[in-house]
């Protein structure tokens, strides 16, 4: 079955991410994450992206991405994902043993309100609920490193301004662990590949863009024998 087209609408904020496959470990030293915001800046050079937000993880990224025009997302993170894949396996010696990613990106349209505060919250929190640093913006490889300040950080990657004010005790705010009702509704829009938003918003953005939000169970369908699943 062929695989259904990418959303790439432009003018809307999406929650981006990616992960390793098979468990793998893709960045173990700084080289390593400083490897991969150098692709993320050429990346950009090629696409001009507004990026909001960024976490780096040992085995997965997020990214909170405001594409200019149509089309502009895809080619944005299907280059950076290429590209790190690529240079990935000669760094390591493994050209030609397959992906280093589970497949292809996967992006949610966000909601500009108070949505996008919780995806962003959520994003950067992500070292601290590992238990990798005791406070959010002590993991260099964030955009709360530097305290979230629009511009080029000291990694040289650019932050643009956000959609919607940032509040002025972001940074406290972010350490302050989200509500199980905002953990639960944004993994529920991870799982479900569903715009994150209120509920007329989601609707009225699923049908725009043509997303099919139902859930489906993991795995391949259960065998049927004799009337009945087991």
């Amino acid at each position: 079955m062929p695989r259904p087209p990418r959303i790439a609408t432009g003018g809307i904020v999406y929650h981006v991410l990616n992960r390793a496959n098979g468990r793998i470990t893709l960045f173990e030293t700084p080289a390593d994450y400083e490897a991969f915001v150098k692709v993320c800046m050429e990346a950009n050079e090629r696409v001009p992206m507004r990026v909001l937000s960024y976490c780096v993880m040992p085995n997965h990224w997020h990214f909170v991405l405001w594409p200019l025009t149509d089309g502009d997302l895809s080619e944005f993170v299907g280059w950076l994902t290429l590209t790190h894949t690529q240079r990935w396996h000669v760094f390591h010696g493994t050209v030609g043993t397959g992906h280093i990613y589970q497949g292809r990106f996967k992006s949610f349209p966000v909601q500009e309100d108070g949505h996008f505060l919780t995806v962003c919250r959520y994003v950067e929190r992500n070292p601290l609920r590992a238990g990798l640093v005791d406070r959010a913006e002590k993991w260099p490889w964030s955009s709360l490193s530097h305290q979230g300040v629009a511009g080029r950080d000291r990694l040289g990657l650019t932050v643009a301004d956000w959609p919607v004010a940032r509040p002025a005790n972001w940074t406290s705010w972010v350490n302050e662990a989200l509500t199980e009702a905002e953990l639960n509704a944004v993994r529920l829009s991870i799982k479900c590949g569903a715009p994150y938003g209120a509920g007329d918003w989601t609707t009225r953005t699923a049908e725009r863009l043509g997303l099919d939000v139902t859930p489906r169970p993991r795995g391949r369908p259960r065998k049927k024998v004799s009337g009945t699943f087991f």
